[in-house]
């Protein structure tokens, strides 16, 4: 079982050094110019060839998603709210009472696109479906050509990715939508100033506002960045939950109980502590990442112990291996979706245990002043997603009884996209 001791490995074109969690400290207190997480990134995803090295240079929607989005997204949830429940109405268009199979990974994909959508670009354009295909398709497009940039030597990647067809088909079909709305948008700023009344509020709006682009390239390279969605947490956690449907019930009553009383809020969601714990357990066992922590030293470090980092070195905290370590967790391997909720009763620090937590045992969102900044909507999405199923519709397996594996590939960790679960309206007495 690894311990956390310092291990390099070699791959096509870096060095990675596997580091423990007795690290974290060393990242947190670390400036951007010693140990760095956009570099690590952009190494990796390659965002400056295939996205555009704006993003890196100037992150300043980074700043919004942090602190703007995060602080007003209690006014912004009701709107949230409503694309959910209308996306599952219209994505699973049942006629009667029987069980329907779903395609989860494709659902749920177009779901979470739309409800992040309505935040970022707003009515109508979250429910294009054209719109929305093209953003679920962006990540993966980007990854997808990354992946083929790692392969070839660094001299060549510049080369290599001008003929590299997914992202940059990805982009301009996104203008092509984008640039009318900015246009107009730009158009109405001019002619009524500080007295258009029914100016709109999304985050491309406030993109516009910040007054640091105005391109519609620059602004759609922006809105696609922040539109990248935690589709497999939503699909693991339906998964977990088709598979163990002895906790339906106890989910089911805590959620009913919350909304009866505080209706569908931002604040509902707060009190929703079984819920909570439930997507807490299902993000470590079948996180996104194995590695959620990793940075690029940009020259030569000595860690605290005396460890010596050279520049150019990428750190990997293994995130997949702490988070099932038994020296914290009683049974980590095992799926138990109240650990978390009876962690935060035993405890005085409950707000240690949600699922936005970020410690040195729990850091599926990264660490530090680097850690995702916009997990609070990243956490609300599949928060209001699960409460809904659990409210509206009964859901399971076939003839599986246990949830279906995930695909690892690199450090990624990928949602079964064949895995149909089945859905049925749920009968309210």
């Amino acid at each position: 079982k690894y311990k956390g001791t310092p291990f390099k490995v070699s791959t096509l074109n870096r060095y990675i050094v596997f580091i423990g969690r007795q690290y974290l400290e060393d990242i947190k207190k670390s400036t951007d110019d010693e140990l760095s997480l956009v570099e690590a990134v952009n190494d990796t995803i390659k965002i400056d060839y295939l996205i555009g090295p704006a993003i890196n240079a100037d992150p300043y929607h980074i700043p919004l998603a942090r602190i703007r989005l995060s602080h007003k997204l209690g006014l912004y949830y009701p709107d949230m709210k409503d694309e959910v429940h209308i996306a599952f109405e219209e994505l699973l268009r049942f006629k009667d009472n029987a069980w329907k199979s779903v395609v989860a990974v494709a659902t749920i994909r177009q779901i979470v696109c739309r409800a992040r959508n309505r935040v970022i670009v707003g009515l109508p354009l979250c429910r294009d479906p054209d719109w929305i295909e093209l953003n679920a398709r962006h990540a993966v497009d980007v990854a997808f050509d990354a992946n083929i940039l790692n392969m070839f030597p660094k001299f060549l990647v510049p080369l290599v990715s001008k003929i590299l067809p997914k992202s940059a088909a990805g982009i301009k079909r996104a203008m092509k939508h984008l640039d009318p709305l900015i246009k107009e948008r730009f158009r109405c700023m001019k002619e009524h100033g500080d007295e258009w009344n029914d100016k709109l509020s999304d985050f491309l709006q406030w993109l516009i506002d910040e007054k640091e682009e105005c391109t519609t390239r620059q602004l759609t390279l922006r809105a696609l960045t922040l539109s990248f969605a935690s589709i497999h947490t939503c699909t693991q956690a339906l998964y977990n939950l088709a598979a163990n449907p002895q906790y339906v019930e106890p989910l089911r009553e805590e959620v009913d109980a919350v909304i009866r009383e505080h209706v569908w809020t931002k604040e509902a969601m707060v009190l929703m502590q079984k819920v909570d714990s439930f997507l807490a357990e299902s993000l470590p066992l079948e996180g996104v990442l194995t590695t959620g922590v990793r940075r690029k030293a940009l020259k030569n470090l000595t860690l605290s112990d005396g460890t010596f980092i050279p520049k150019g070195t990428h750190l990997y905290v293994p995130t997949y291996v702490f988070h099932r370590d038994s020296a914290i967790y009683e049974n980590p391997g095992i799926f138990d979706p109240l650990r978390f909720f009876r962690l935060g009763e035993d405890g005085n620090e409950s707000g240690r245990h949600q699922m936005v937590a970020m410690n040195r045992n729990y850091f599926p969102f990264g660490y530090g002043k680097h850690a995702c900044p916009g997990r609070i909507l990243a956490a609300d999405e599949p928060k209001t997603m699960f409460a809904h199923i659990l409210t509206s519709y009964g859901v399971k397996f076939k003839d599986r009884v246990s949830r279906p594996a995930s695909i690892y590939w690199d450090s990624n960790v990928i949602a079964d996209p064949t895995a149909r679960p089945l859905f049925r309206k749920r009968a309210h007495n």
